[in-house]
């Protein structure tokens, strides 16, 4: 890589990686698994530099990425390998008692991963269907039927509990 080519790199990876890291962090639901799909989604687009430079919205072509790359880790053999059954020191806790965004967290890592992808890509980031679609290479009936069962998961797991951000309507 040229050192110009190089530098707009390390800035628009510079700029990026909080929203990179918030995206992976709702997707894997956990900051050690967010790194790590940021890490190999940045080191991917190292290589893909000069092609991802050529893309027409730069920021929506390394979401993509991301969203890929954490779609197709399940299928790696790595991804199965795990080191401990717990977590090897507890998570912090925090003052003022369980939130309503940590009962959502919790039962958004219990929908399936494409369905949490469609429900992050659509509900998180307010992208059309059509968008996401794109970005998960299928057909927007697909979108449209993976938003309707990851929601009706959603509602069943938080015990028919209405949230303004989950509504069927949206």
């Amino acid at each position: 890589m040229r050192d110009a080519s190089e530098q707009e790199y390390v800035d628009y990876v510079t700029a990026r990686i909080p929203a990179l890291r918030r995206l992976a962090y709702l997707l894997a639901g956990d900051e050690h698994r967010a790194d790590d799909l940021v890490q190999q989604t940045i080191t991917t687009l190292y290589v893909k530099w000069r092609r991802a430079q050529a893309a027409e919205k730069l920021d929506a072509y390394v979401r993509t990425m991301l969203v890929r790359t954490y779609l197709d880790e399940r299928r790696l053999a790595w991804a199965r390998v795990r080191l401990f059954r717990e977590t090897p020191e507890p998570p912090p806790r925090e003052d003022g008692g369980v939130e309503e965004r940590q009962v959502v967290r919790a039962a958004l890592s219990r929908v399936p991963r494409r369905q949490r992808a469609v429900l992050v890509l659509r509900f998180f980031y307010d992208l059309p269907v059509d968008e996401v679609a794109r970005i998960l290479d299928c057909s927007s009936g697909t979108i449209k039927s993976q938003t309707s069962r990851g929601l009706a998961t959603l509602r069943r797991l938080l015990g028919e509990r209405e949230f303004a951000g989950f509504s069927a309507t949206n």
